[in-house]
């Protein structure tokens, strides 16, 4: 006879996996219905994940995509939870530094002077 599969709480998983600082955070991801386990999405944090399952949200400003390879026992240190899941999330391109460029917000000494050129005003100082 064959062993049921091991299952945990979403939001239990969740948390241990370290996805969520903590799993009142977790649940309230699951409970706004921000989660999808094998596309399906998701609205009570006590359903019950387990390994193969595959588990589609959004973490900040990137979508993740894990495979639940263990259910694990306690909400260890960040390598045991990562053993805990596979991957599959897209690539996320790094955006190269680039100060100053395409900024907004307040400009620069220089740029102030510049519109002021642009204008017709005299310069806020004469250096002669």
């Amino acid at each position: 006879m064959t062993d049921p599969r091991p299952t945990i709480r979403l939001d239990k998983w969740l948390w241990h996996a370290r996805f969520f600082k903590s799993r009142s955070l977790a649940a309230g991801v699951v409970s706004a219905g921000k989660v999808r386990v094998d596309s399906r999405p998701v609205s009570k944090p006590s359903r019950t994940v387990g390994p193969g399952d595959v588990l589609t949200f959004v973490q900040a400003d990137r979508t993740r995509v894990v495979r639940i390879l263990d259910c694990g026992a306690r909400r260890g240190p960040a390598p045991e939870a990562q053993a805990l899941y596979e991957d599959l999330s897209p690539a996320v391109e790094k955006q190269p530094y680039n100060p100053g460029g395409d900024r907004k917000g307040r400009p620069t000494k220089k740029d102030r002077r510049d519109i002021m050129a642009t204008r017709g005003h005299d310069a806020p100082f004469d250096l002669e």
